[in-house]
C-alpha cells in the first residue's frame, strides 16, 4: 500500500486505520487487512507509561516505527511526528521526518497541524515524504486547548475547514479529523478531494482510525467515541493468574515441561 492508493480511496471505499507500536501487533493488524497502520505518539500513553504524548522522543518514535515496519507487509505505515520534532526549524523538521522513512522504513509521516504546518507539508511532499495532516483535537496542544471536542462553534469550524483546504493544497495525501462534530467532518469530507479519516468525527468520513489497545480491549477503558471488540486485558489477567496458581501449587513445571539426561544419573 502506498500513499497514492490511500488518496485514491476518497469517496470510493472505506479506509481502515489502526495504531500499532510493535512488530507482533503490526503483523496481526496487517494480516487482518487493515489499510493503514499509524505508529502513533499515543505510544507514550499506551506503552511507555506517560500521562500524555508530550514526552515521546524522535528516537522512541523511530524505534517503534521500525518495529512496526518489520511486522507489516502490506499496510501503509505512517509515523507520527512527536511534539517539537517539527515546527522549531525547517531543517530539523525535514531531517526528523526524513529519518522516519530513511531509518525506520515508514511509508509516510503524520503532522498535528495548524497554520504553521502548511508550508512544511508542501516542503515535505516536494521532497518525496508523503504527509498525512491531522486537525481537530491535536493532543500535542493539550496544554493550550485541553482534550476537548474542537470546531464546536462557527469560528472554530471555519478555521478547521480553511486549514483542511490549505493542507490539501500543500500536498497532504489524507487528513485525520479527531473529536470534531460529525456534521463538520461531513462538510470537510465533501469539500476535499483527499480522504478524511475520522476518530470521534462521525460516520461520514472516508475512513476511521482508533487506538489498537482500545479495539483489542487491552486498555482499562475506552474513549466515548471508541469501542472494544475484544477482551485481551481479561485474557492476559486470566493467563497470568493461571500461571501463578500452577507455580504455587507445584503443577508447573510438570513432566511434559522438563527434560532429564540419562547420562547424568551416574554423576550423583
Amino acid at each position: 500500500m502506498r500513499a497514492k492508493d490511500i488518496r485514491a480511496k476518497a469517496g470510493a471505499e472505506p479506509i481502515t486505520m489502526l495504531t500499532a507500536y510493535d512488530a507482533p501487533t503490526a503483523a496481526v493488524v496487517d494480516e487482518a487487512g487493515i489499510d493503514v497502520i499509524l505508529v502513533g505518539d499515543s505510544v507514550g500513553n499506551t506503552q511507555l507509561g506517560h500521562d500524555s504524548t508530550l514526552p515521546v522522543t524522535v528516537d522512541e518514535m523511530a524505534s517503534h516505527t521500525a518495529a512496526v515496519a518489520r511486522g507489516a507487509d502490506d499496510a501503509l505505515v505512517v509515523a507520527d511526528m512527536p511534539f517539537l520534532s517539527f515546527g522549531v526549524s525547517t531543517e530539523a523538521s525535514i531531517e526528523n521526518a526524513g529519518r522516519m522513512l530513511k531509518e525506520a522504513d515508514a511509508d509516510a509521516v503524520k503532522l498535528e497541524c495548524g497554520p504553521h504546518t502548511v508550508e512544511l507539508t508542501e516542503q515535505l511532499t516536494d521532497l518525496g515524504i508523503p504527509t498525512m495532516a491531522h486537525l481537530g483535537l491535536t493532543p500535542q496542544r493539550e496544554n493550550e486547548t485541553g482534550l476537548f471536542r474542537q470546531g464546536t462553534d462557527a469560528e472554530g469550524a471555519r478555521e478547521i475547514l480553511d486549514l483542511a483546504r490549505a493542507h490539501e493544497d500543500a500536498g497532504a495525501f489524507s487528513l485525520v479529523l479527531e473529536h470534531v462534530p460529525a456534521n463538520l467532518a461531513s462538510e470537510v469530507t465533501d469539500e476535499l478531494a483527499i480522504p478524511t479519516i475520522g476518530i470521534g468525527a462521525g460516520p461520514e468520513c472516508d475512513g476511521q482510525v482508533l487506538v489498537v489497545d482500545e479495539v483489542l480491549g487491552l486498555s482499562e477503558g475506552t474513549a466515548p467515541f471508541s469501542k472494544a471488540w475484544g477482551d485481551v486485558r481479561g485474557e492476559m489477567q486470566r493467563a497470568v493468574e493461571g500461571y501463578r496458581e500452577d507455580v504455587e501449587s507445584g503443577e508447573f513445571p510438570g513432566e511434559d515441561h522438563s527434560h532429564y539426561e540419562d547420562e547424568l544419573e551416574d554423576v550423583y
